[in-house]
């Protein structure tokens, strides 16, 4: 049974006339008229009474005509549904990312996204890099932004692409510096740290490490929106991302060279191709670093490396 002998049915069976349904369909009425026995000998019976100037349904023909209807309809529903879904009037989209990047790049760029493509749902999941590279492994995320290391070392991977080098800086509830900060200035300075899973806690103790002690903490295992507000109660300083510190309020602190940094990319499944509405939000996400460069809205220390 083919979708064009019910379409050729329906005619018939609507204009009760051959070669009137031929029009309808636009097809040479002895092509449709064979299209319908066809279907007859497939069904194994007769869909139409043939009489001179009276063509009428059989009983199998007013069983199948609401069938018929039903499928053709729900066909055409298919193909609106997956037409909308490549021109991005509907479709989905789930984007993971670390929560640093969800309090300060994703909003943006979710929001004009939003604007240009209403029809398409969101999904974001926040995690840290590595648990993020594993969902999109398992298919479970569109794309993902994540932490490389700094300098893009390791062999290339095609499903990833570098956007931005961060800096790290020193937030603190005071003035800020009027010069930069060393790391080593934090010995003996008790800090505000992240849980453990943040890129951010891990760079920060390396760099402790790197210059000869243990930095201290005076509280330990926070989210992104705990530790600034700790460090906005006194409870003391905290290394955190520089677009992240653009918008908390604090004062901010650069640290002097080599400094701390970071690497961000954006990542899709290493085994399919993005889906269409994960292109647009790569595409969208891109447009905005570039914007944002040019006007000269990144956070000072973070550079573009597209």
């Amino acid at each position: 049974m083919q979708l064009q002998q019910l379409r050729y049915f329906l005619a018939v069976a609507e204009t009760c006339h051959f070669t009137r349904a031929a029009e309808t369909v636009r097809v040479a009425q002895p092509s449709l008229s064979q299209q319908v026995r066809a279907l007859e000998r497939e069904l194994g019976a007769e869909l139409f009474h043939r009489t001179r100037g009276n063509i009428a349904l059989t009983d199998a023909g007013a069983a199948l005509l609401p069938l018929a209807r039903r499928i053709v309809a729900d066909t055409e529903s298919a193909r609106l549904a997956v037409q909308e879904t490549v021109q991005l009037r509907r479709g989905r989209v789930r984007l993971g990312a670390p929560p640093s990047l969800c309090t300060s790049l994703v909003p943006d760029v979710l929001r004009v996204f939003r604007d240009r493509y209403p029809g398409v749902a969101l999904g974001v999941r926040e995690g840290g890099s590595r648990d993020l590279v594993e969902l999109l492994a398992a298919g479970e995320l569109d794309l993902a932004l994540v932490i490389t290391p700094a300098g893009g070392e390791g062999p290339p991977d095609p499903a990833v692409t570098e956007l931005l080098h961060e800096e790290l800086v020193l937030v603190s509830a005071g003035q800020p510096a009027r010069r930069k900060a060393r790391v080593a200035e934090l010995e003996g300075r008790p800090l505000v740290m992240f849980r453990e899973g943040y890129d951010v806690r891990e760079a920060t103790l390396a760099a402790c490490r790197e210059a000869g002690f243990e930095p201290e903490f005076a509280v330990e295992g926070g989210e992104m929106d705990a530790v600034l507000g700790f460090v906005r109660a006194g409870l003391g300083p905290a290394v955190v991302p520089g677009m992240v510190a653009a918008r908390s309020g604090l004062a901010v602190t650069p640290f002097a060279a080599p400094g701390l940094g970071r690497t961000i990319a954006v990542a899709h499944g290493p085994e399919l191709r993005p889906t269409r509405a994960a292109e647009a939000l790569r595409d969208t996400l891109l447009a905005h670093l570039r914007d944002a460069a040019r006007a000269g809205e990144l956070p000072p220390g973070t550079r573009l490396l597209l």
